[in-house]
């Protein structure tokens, strides 16, 4: 099992530049923001993930993956209108 500390470590890491604050919500489920520190532009914004299965580096890292994805997918997606 990892640690919250270390899954916020690892989730920060993973994102870099842009800043990543992971909180917990009462019912144990996960807030994740994904933001550019400078404007505080917010990339991705998820406010109720499951824990469950994040218990290792790799769990993480696919997580991590999955989200750049999902970024990346958005900023085509706002490209395209206009």
């Amino acid at each position: 099992m990892i640690s919250f500390a270390e899954f916020n470590r690892i989730m920060a890491s993973g994102f870099l530049p842009l800043a990543c604050d992971c909180t917990q919500n009462s019912d144990g489920s996960l807030r994740i923001s994904i933001f550019e520190p400078e404007s505080g532009r917010v990339d991705l914004l998820l406010t109720c993930v499951s824990p469950e299965g994040l218990d290792s580096i790799r769990s993480i890292s696919n997580l991590i993956g999955e989200l750049r994805t999902e970024i990346k997918a958005g900023r085509r997606g706002f490209a395209a209108v206009g």
